[in-house]
């Protein structure tokens, strides 16, 4: 979904860790944009300003404006990020250039809403398949998500990917019956009957040593340690 948000980046000259270690210094994170059949430029932005993006309802699915300094205005969408594993911060952004008049594959984020009668009045469970679905359409015409009412689902129904309302330009990618969401049953585990009368504490029978096998044969004993002799 396309925002009203300029986002302004810095061009960066070199490239490399230490470059990189230098700009989280001084507060920001290097970035790369590329795309549209132009030459990948290396830049510099802010780290907060990308968060509060991926953050947003629209999330990675945003697109917005990237100004670069002394450069090029574009319109991009972020498609690849990495985060430090104990603080969290933003390590590297992957931008890339849209075309608004080209069609562009996307996953679309599906949310869920009321309380299946499954559920309620038929003791089943709701189990959410996917989260998101791919679909293919312009830019302009990506939707902030699929929102799903499961009120009227019943017992062991599902809604598909084809179920899903395609408007605009939009085309299903996903395969047509994938399910998004489905109540299940619950099922009771089998428990084996106890035979009536059968002593429910018994353990189970340990062949001792010396018993005499199904063949008949009896165990060979264990062979007797030798006597001391005695000093004469």
């Amino acid at each position: 979904m396309r925002k009203d948000i300029t986002l302004v980046a810095e061009p960066r000259a070199s490239r490399g860790k230490n470059e990189a270690r230098r700009l989280r210094v001084k507060g920001f994170t290097p970035a790369i944009m590329y795309g549209a059949d132009k030459d990948p430029v290396a830049v510099a932005v802010s780290p907060k300003e990308i968060t509060k993006i991926l953050r947003s309802s629209t999330g990675h699915n945003t697109i917005f404006n990237l100004s670069v300094t002394g450069g090029e205005t574009t319109p991009v969408m972020i498609v690849d990020w990495e985060h430090e594993p104990v603080k969290e911060s933003l390590l590297h952004i992957d931008l890339k250039r849209i075309d608004p008049t080209k069609r562009m594959t996307v996953k679309i984020p599906v949310h869920i809403h009321g309380e299946a009668k499954g559920v309620k009045l038929q003791g089943g469970l709701l189990e959410i398949a996917n989260r998101d679905v791919e679909v293919e359409c312009l830019p302009d015409d990506i939707p902030e998500a699929f929102n799903v009412d499961v009120s009227e689902l019943a017992l062991n129904q599902a809604i598909r990917a084809n179920q899903l309302p395609m408007t605009g330009s939009m085309k299903l990618v996903a395969p047509p019956e994938t399910v998004i969401v489905h109540i299940v049953s619950l099922k009771a585990e089998a428990v084996a009957p106890v035979e009536e009368g059968a002593d429910k504490t018994a353990e189970p029978e340990v062949i001792k040593k010396g018993k005499k096998d199904e063949a008949g044969t009896a165990a060979t004993p264990a062979a007797a340690a030798p006597a001391d002799k005695k000093k004469k």
